[in-house]
């Protein structure tokens, strides 16, 4: 009923624009992008494939994470993938021998993940953490399944532990290979949830930690602090420079919400009003190495999102696909990598999802079912390997040996009855109209083309749009869930061939708000 009142609505008005004389389409804001396909502006940044993030490192050894990692990977090529919970007991990777309480060590679960992972060429990100209960000082944990962050009850056996391991890992792949690899030290340490300690003994674990990863080599590459909101990082800087503890590249987080942590996603959430507050951290971290002993450092946001929250429905929605794009177009230029956090609702730090859809942060639902933000993600990957100088800062036109590619968004923050994302975004949300675009390209070559136009936007791409309107069930059938599937098919939207003449291609098409197209331009002859 929904979709059809909507329609009719959206006709009334065009029929209203008509009879008045004027055209719809001369209602809406004129939106120009000119590019010249000789124009070069470079190649077309990277940092939002090389790194996503992933919940904890045993729910990696299921065959339903391994196969939705795998479709991953065919669609967008990820180059690492970081996660919690290497080192957690459900790992099995260190105990003690209840006779003698010498150490045990056990790499075979961690042999057989990362044996996928790089069997389908995505490296490890590699976070140190969290600590297995022998070697723990105390009892404290988090989630659902209880993490333990407390410090190591013995350094010299936490090192060795690291050290052990790292050896492993260059015995099994190679010196060559896990140069190749990034060593993060914990998570989130400023939060007295995931780390059971000061500042001070934040610095005490990472000190350590570098030491034990570079006694294998020295070109093995450490850092840290990985804390919440960009905190620590000067301090952290300072430490380092005083006391001489090297750090290969800094590694913070950061959300769109003012929240820092919901554990277990009972906290109401709310989008900050400043539109572009992901990418003015990114700045902040990055003048912050520029103007420490660590110039070379890499910067790394090693998670980031909307929210917080593992049961917020912003995560599920088409809005949450352009704020992805409004966020990685702007913070490319400081960033090295940006790991959404995370590629799929496998993931139980809350215990495992309810419903379908349940706010999870993944790109995947538990059914295999794309969101919209799965396909931000596949087209960017999909356009061509150079980019073209273009004025507008919502779009990419970019081109390779098959032809032309142009990726442009409306990123629009909620603006009407928006209180919480827990009560605006469990509800459908149908976008107006807002922008005539006029893509008007030059110094294309003459000939034919195939063009083809994809749209992520309401009730495009948008399965969980569906959800809602078949009533949020708690447990799907067979049809329902084909017919989810189908609504998030990825399928063009037109197809057609196309002439160019006198080397100008020229297109106009209708954004609503907070809709994403996708353009490709093949020439065929």
């Amino acid at each position: 009923m929904m979709r059809s009142n909507t329609t009719a609505k959206i006709g009334i008005a065009m029929l209203c624009l008509l009879f008045s004389g004027i055209s719809y389409a001369q209602q809406l804001q004129k939106r120009t992008i000119s590019i010249n396909v000789n124009s070069v502006k470079g190649n077309k940044s990277t940092v939002f494939n090389e790194c996503i993030g992933a919940g904890r490192a045993n729910e990696g050894l299921r065959a339903d994470w391994q196969q939705q990692l795998a479709m991953l990977q065919k669609d967008v090529n990820f180059k690492y993938i970081r996660f919690h919970g290497l080192l957690h007991d459900d790992m099995r990777v260190y105990t003690e021998d209840k006779k003698t309480g010498e150490p045990i060590y056990n790499w075979q679960y961690i042999d057989r993940l990362y044996d996928f992972l790089l069997s389908i060429k995505i490296r490890p990100f590699v976070e140190f953490g969290f600590m297995p209960a022998d070697l723990a000082s105390g009892t404290k944990t988090i989630f659902w399944w209880k993490g333990n962050v407390t410090k190591p009850k013995s350094y010299d056996r936490w090192n060795a532990l690291i050290t052990n391991l790292v050896q492993h890992w260059k015995e099994r792949y190679g010196e060559e290979e896990v140069s190749k690899w990034y060593f993060e030290v914990w998570n989130e340490p400023d939060l007295k949830g995931f780390f059971d300690g000061t500042q001070e003994d934040y610095f005490e674990l990472y000190a350590n930690t570098v030491k034990s990863v570079k006694s294998v080599s020295a070109a093995y590459r450490v850092g840290g602090p990985a804390t919440s909101a960009t905190k620590w990082v000067a301090d952290f800087l300072t430490y380092c420079d005083k006391n001489k503890v090297p750090v290969d590249f800094v590694s913070t987080h950061d959300y769109g919400t003012t929240s820092v942590l919901d554990e277990f996603g009972t906290k109401k959430q709310q989008l900050k009003s400043v539109r572009d507050t992901i990418a003015k951290d990114v700045k902040t971290v990055r003048n912050l190495i520029n103007q420490s002993a660590f110039k070379a450092a890499e910067l790394h946001f090693t998670e980031w999102n909307t929210s917080p929250s593992s049961r917020d429905p912003i995560h599920d929605t088409y809005q949450n696909a352009a704020y992805i794009l409004h966020v990685l177009k702007k913070a490319s230029s400081d960033a090295n990598s940006m790991s959404y956090w995370t590629f799929t609702d496998i993931f139980e730090e809350a215990g495992p999802g309810q419903t379908p859809f349940h706010g999870g942060f993944g790109l995947i639902n538990l059914q295999d079912i794309k969101k919209p933000s799965y396909y931000a993600y596949q087209f960017l990957n999909q356009l061509g390997g150079t980019e073209l100088k273009n004025m507008d800062e919502s779009s990419y036109a970019c081109k390779s040996k098959d032809g032309l590619q142009f990726l442009v968004w409306d990123y629009t923050h909620p603006h009407k009855n928006y209180s919480y994302n827990q009560d605006y975004f469990n509800t459908a949300q149908p976008a107006v109209a807002k922008n005539l675009v006029q893509l008007r390209a030059s110094a294309v070559a003459n000939g034919s083309y195939a063009l083809e136009v994809y749209k992520v936007g309401y009730q495009q791409n948008d399965p969980y749009t569906l959800y809602l309107e078949m009533g949020k069930p708690t447990q799907i059938t067979k049809a329902q869930e084909a017919k989810l599937k189908q609504a998030a098919a990825g399928k063009a939207t037109v197809k057609q061939t196309v002439k160019v003449v006198n080397g100008k291609f020229n297109y106009d098409v209708q954004l609503n708000e907070n809709e994403i197209v996708f353009m490709t331009l093949k020439k065929i002859r």
